[in-house]
């Protein structure tokens, strides 16, 4: 009987195929480390021939932390969230890490979701726009486990964040509507909880009253399309000659867009979103919005991870990401 073949290539293995200590490879498949050009490569090739996998379980067992990254947001279904969760899980993924996504959504599983992270022994966590808990976010920073929070406005010690450029945004909004000739505002946005709608409605009133104009506002339950057809037509009944409208996501703005132009209103009403999402550029909507930049947004998100794992009683940083005017033929 010939010798049976062994299932699991191991770093000792690698350190011995490529001449150098076991430590060395360790730091050669670790994200930071030490490690000369020279050895990192003698460990790349052996590690290919040899068919080596790093064991993650024995590694996290070793340092206590694993290259999990949790990322929690609510609304799987918003096209804005999975616009921007593809670049999160892109830039981990240079950085050798993989994401684990919890839905923050349903209440009854937040505990245990919570309790599961950790049981992972996660590296960090990233936390996305909309209204998961802020709880979630002050319980890893309690046990000094990194937090980068994307869109979300918290005074949390230790958690950076990353928001777009909301005053920008509404400032183009607004400008855009007055040199199309708007005269009567109106503003559809989710729960005045939500960080993003929050900045983007103060931002818009503001520069709005620069102007010694103002806005009727409608703030929906949910942030869907619905919502944004139900939010016009009341706006129409409260301000008939209402002719620029100003959503805080996509989503609201083609259900108002919808709305308008089945009751042969779109020429009357110019309508600006937010996000830029893909089907805003399709023929039945082109619709004129604030395009996020989700690439630039994730990139400051792992970057302030990444640095925060080095150092996590670091001075906390917030970082503003510049939006852009995507013009379209609603408004």
């Amino acid at each position: 009987m010939g010798k049976k073949e062994k299932k699991w290539i191991t770093a000792q293995d690698v350190a011995q195929a490529a001449g150098v200590s076991r430590a060395v490879v360790s730091r050669a498949f670790t994200s930071g480390s030490s490690v000369s050009e020279e050895k990192r490569k003698k460990v790349m090739i052996a590690a290919k021939e040899l068919g080596y996998q790093v064991n993650i379980i024995a590694r996290t067992m070793n340092t206590g932390r694993s290259n999990f990254v949790g990322i929690v947001t609510s609304g799987f279904e918003n096209a804005f969230r999975s616009k921007l969760l593809v670049p999160i899980v892109h830039q981990l993924a240079l950085k050798g890490f993989i994401a684990i996504l919890v839905n923050a959504d349903d209440p009854k599983q937040l505990d245990l979701s919570l309790r599961e992270l950790l049981s992972y022994h996660i590296a960090g966590i990233i936390m996305t726009s909309g209204t998961p808990p802020l709880y979630l976010a002050e319980e890893y920073v309690k046990k000094e486990i990194p937090v980068a929070l994307i869109n979300r406005c918290a005074d949390l010690k230790n958690a950076d964040q990353i928001i777009c450029d909301n005053y920008q945004g509404a400032k183009l909004a607004v400008e855009h509507l007055l040199s199309s000739g708007g005269t009567s505002f109106g503003f559809i946005g989710q729960s005045i909880k939500n960080s993003s709608t929050k900045q983007r409605y103060d931002a818009f009133q503001e520069i709005l009253s620069q102007h010694r104009l103002s806005a009727q506002v409608i703030f929906c339950l949910k942030d869907d399309y619905q919502s944004g057809w139900d939010g016009i037509a009341e706006l129409l009944k409260q301000q008939p000659l209402l002719n620029s409208l100003f959503c805080a996501t996509d989503i609201l703005a083609m259900g108002a867009l919808d709305y308008l132009k089945i009751h042969n209103l779109d020429k009357q009403v110019k309508v600006i979103g937010f996000d830029n999402i893909p089907a805003t550029a399709y023929a039945a909507y082109q619709l004129t919005t604030i395009e996020q930049n989700t690439e630039l947004l994730a990139f400051h998100a792992v970057e302030l991870l990444l640095k925060r794992m080095k150092n996590y009683h670091r001075t906390k940083e917030n970082r503003i990401v510049p939006v852009n005017l995507v013009i379209r033929k609603s408004a």
